[in-house]
């Protein structure tokens, strides 16, 4: 439950709909509960008039509320028929109804509407927190889970600061008036028939742990479920090819065993719960005739029958909201499980993040490693040893290596998605951790390996990291990726769209898009991780042509598994374990005849052109 003090700063902003809604909540109860006070006057009334067998009048009158002693007052003093005063009873208790009527509508309106913003703010704060978060918790933590986080429990929550608080506040509301007027008409009657209520309190508190640790079990196995389908979802293709749908098929079936066998076994608890609360009430009804009927044959206490059907309409008026408290009990429960999850991501913070100190300055392009180690956290995979590189502004540098030799580490580390174990690395002369973050991957177009491309227009792609971008410098991007002919052969050009994660295009045309993706953004420094792996032998040229003009005063750092002949460097860097085992320029790593020397010699014995996918 104290998972749930998260929320307040939530009541607290929208205190205005919430104080509004719980009046309206009182407002309604309040002209609810006034209706058998009309009822009991009535029957009286209706006895005494006609003289009915067995009616004696009361030794004292019934202690009503203000507003219906002076409508009562107003009946017994107007010398009205009895078929008149039943017919204004019969329309001051259906004004009562459409009173309490409007005041609900506007109890939901408050409440309810309350609710839905506090959902919007809740998912919004989720998801900046998400993008703050770096990119070794997006490593540890599945796609399905941070998805169901951000929808199922958040919706769970939503039940909380909408429903739950609006069922708890009608029945504190309904009992208080209920019971108030309820011992002011007979005290004695009023303890008979609410002494099944204290054992629903009971009950309820019994109950309620197990609910919880239900919800959570659930909340659980449906993360699970939601990462199985996601996965599937993302991956059907290699699914298809490798002919693993009744494999895939059973893994689903097993978490979703798991999700129906936790569901089921909190239906059973509330199957027990909710006709639990209803016997009880019933029991309180029966005590109402019972006993009331029994002071009423004896003539004691005062009672008549108007009394009896006063007592036993309090009681139905409180058989919802009572009732309402295993309902509300479990919206609370499951609530406070899911707000526990959401918490446990919103309280974690990201390793990388600005410091104290942070400024923003516009990068030259001048680049030093200093004796840099890092093993990446989860793995424990030693990825760079002793670096130390230096790089100048303007020069272009390749660093080649085998599979696993730390290249594309380095990209991590000067995006900063990654802090350095020991070791410095400057920009310009400032410490990287020094820069604030955003001005530093603004200034930084970077092609990642794994080609990633949302699911938007050829155009909403390549325009993606500038704030706005006319056609025309998506078209010069596209040129210079070489990507430019081919989108002019899509059926609606550069408002094509792609498909979720490209899946519409090629392996090669998503390249070339993530390429020109880079490109627009014009920046200073410019960092492509084995960007041309799926392009054949005549684009790579001519993409290489095209980069060997924009290149001409930026820096560059490609990476790549591959030589590309065409591009003049100024520093290739050979890496070996995380460890620089070569480096120099084309002519004198030649010259030195080792690992850079026979995988050139090798690459131009086999050209291994390739095609696209």
């Amino acid at each position: 439950m104290t998972q749930l003090g998260s929320l307040n700063k939530y009541f607290w902003k929208y205190r205005v709909r919430l104080g509004g809604g719980v009046i309206f909540i009182f407002l309604s109860n309040y002209f609810n509960v006034l209706s058998p006070q009309v009822t009991g006057f009535i029957i009286d009334h209706v006895q005494k008039e006609l003289h009915l067998p067995g009616y004696k009048a009361p030794a004292k009158p019934a202690d009503y509320d203000v507003l219906v002693d002076l409508f009562i007052a107003k009946m017994n003093g107007g010398g009205m028929s009895i078929g008149k005063v039943v017919a204004l009873c019969g329309i001051v208790i259906l004004s009562l109804a459409l009173l309490r009527g409007f005041f609900l509508f506007l109890m939901r309106q408050t409440i309810i509407v309350m609710s839905r913003f506090i959902e919007y703010d809740q998912k919004n704060e989720i998801y900046r927190h998400y993008q703050r978060l770096d990119t070794g918790f997006f490593k540890s933590h599945s796609t399905g889970d941070l998805m169901n986080r951000i929808a199922e429990d958040v919706s769970r929550v939503r039940m909380f600061t909408g429903p739950a608080i609006m069922y708890l506040a009608n029945l504190v509301a309904v009992i208080s008036l209920s019971v108030f007027f309820m011992l002011k008409r007979d005290a004695q009657l009023t303890q008979y028939v609410l002494a099944p209520l204290p054992i629903l309190a009971i009950t309820i508190y019994l109950i309620n742990n197990t609910i919880h640790k239900k919800s959570e079990q659930i909340q659980e196995s449906l993360s699970a479920l939601t990462t199985n389908a996601q996965e599937t979802y993302s991956g059907i293709r290699v699914i298809k090819s490798f002919v693993q749908e009744n494999a895939m098929l059973g893994f689903f079936t097993k978490n979703s065993e798991t999700y129906k066998r936790n569901a089921v076994g909190l239906a059973k608890v509330e199957a027990i719960y909710f006709p639990s609360i209803t016997l009880l009430i019933g029991l309180s009804t029966l005590f109402t005739i019972m006993i009331g009927g029994l002071y009423y044959i004896h003539g004691g206490h005062n009672i008549g029958i108007n009394t009896i059907v006063e007592f036993v309409i309090y009681i139905n008026m409180l058989t919802f909201p009572v009732s309402a408290i295993g309902l509300t009990a479990s919206m609370i429960q499951r609530a406070a499980a899911s707000q526990k999850r959401i918490n446990e991501f919103l309280d974690t913070e990201p390793v990388i993040q600005n410091s104290n100190k942070a400024v923003s300055v516009s990068l030259e392009g001048n680049i030093s490693f200093q004796k840099v180690n890092f093993t990446y956290p989860h793995t424990g995979i030693k990825a760079l040893k002793d670096f130390t590189l230096d790089i100048k502004k303007g020069e272009k540098v390749a660093i080649i290596g085998r599979t696993g030799s730390g290249k594309s580490t380095i990209a991590q580390l000067l995006l900063r998605m990654y802090d350095p174990d020991n070791g410095i690395i400057k920009l310009d002369g400032q410490s990287i951790g020094a820069l604030d973050l955003k001005s530093l991957r603004e200034q930084i177009s970077y092609v990642p390996q794994d080609v990633f491309l949302f699911s938007d227009t050829v155009s909403g792609n390549i325009s993606f990291g500038l704030q706005e971008a006319g056609l025309e410098q998506v078209q010069m991007a596209a040129r210079q990726a070489s990507v430019d002919r081919e989108i002019a052969g899509f059926s609606e050009q550069y408002e094509t769209m792609v498909g979720e994660r490209g899946v519409t295009l090629s392996g090669g045309q998503k390249q070339r898009i993530s390429i020109a993706r880079a490109l627009i953004k014009d920046p200073a420094f410019v960092l492509f991780d084995d960007c041309l792996s799926a392009v054949d032998a005549r684009t790579e040229k001519e993409i290489i042509g095209q980069l060997d003009a924009y290149l001409r005063d930026k820096t560059a750092i490609i990476i790549t598994h591959r030589i590309f002949s065409l591009l003049q460097f100024d520093k290739i860097v050979v890496l070996e374990d995380g460890m620089i085992t070569e480096q120099g320029t084309h002519t004198e790593l030649m010259a030195k005849a080792g690992y850079y020397a026979a995988m050139y010699e090798r690459q131009q014995a086999s050209p291994g052109d390739q095609t696209e996918e």
